[in-house]
């Protein structure tokens, strides 16, 4: 009794690659930008807080993202930029800009969970307050918010490695936004038919001349 193999159909092999690709694409995109969008909020928000003491009492003192390192939202808007030029360069180039991407949501998770614990910011106003520049920040805490960053560096360095991993079956900007360099290729002038006087004033219209000669040198 023989057995019989079943053989998959050529038609879903290659659909499948097309399929991982929209996936992975509609799950990339989002990401990126939500996590850029994350990203920038976070760092807009209380991330520490001390006390500082002040003619014998304590001055509350607070510090933003913003205050605490610049790192995450610059990174965030090279992650945001990354995420569109990846569309728009094929082959390495995609790949680079992938790994910019990846990068940028890399260094965002790391530098969100440095200034999660960083009491420089609050340091330099107790100092300020104070007018002590040896003085340093009491009762030192942190929020949420470090974290929250943390999470849209991760939603970006998802983007980022879904791009490295599938980038290559998305798809590209149109050809008329690409510069290349190659001269475009004019289209043939339609033909005047000398016996027709609307195609004459077309012509000169165009700044073609219609009787197909060239004017004298002279």
């Amino acid at each position: 009794m023989g057995y019989v193999t079943a053989v998959p159909h050529p038609r879903s092999q290659a659909a499948a690659p097309v399929r991982s690709g929209r996936r992975s694409l509609a799950v990339a995109l989002p990401s990126g930008a939500l996590g850029a969008a994350v990203a920038l909020l976070a760092t807009r928000q209380r991330w520490s807080q001390g006390t500082a003491t002040v003619a014998g009492g304590d001055f509350p003192l607070t510090a933003k993202g913003s205050d605490v390192t610049g790192v995450p939202a610059a990174l965030a808007i090279v992650g945001l930029a990354a995420l569109v030029a990846v569309f728009a360069v094929r082959r390495t180039g995609r790949q680079l800009v992938s790994a910019l991407l990846a990068l940028s949501g890399a260094g965002i998770v790391a530098a969100a969970l440095v200034g999660a614990s960083d009491s420089s910011a609050l340091d330099e106003k107790a100092a300020q307050a104070s007018g002590d520049t040896s003085a340093v920040v009491a009762a030192f805490t942190h929020t949420a918010w470090p974290y929250v960053a943390a999470a849209g560096g991760v939603l970006i360095l998802l983007a980022g490695l879904l791009a490295l991993r599938y980038g290559p079956l998305w798809p590209v900007m149109s050809g008329r936004y690409e510069r290349n360099g190659k001269p475009r290729t004019r289209r043939a002038a339609p033909a005047v038919d000398p016996d027709r006087p609307e195609d004459i004033w077309k012509a000169l219209d165009r700044g073609e001349d219609p009787t197909g000669t060239d004017p004298d040198p002279a």
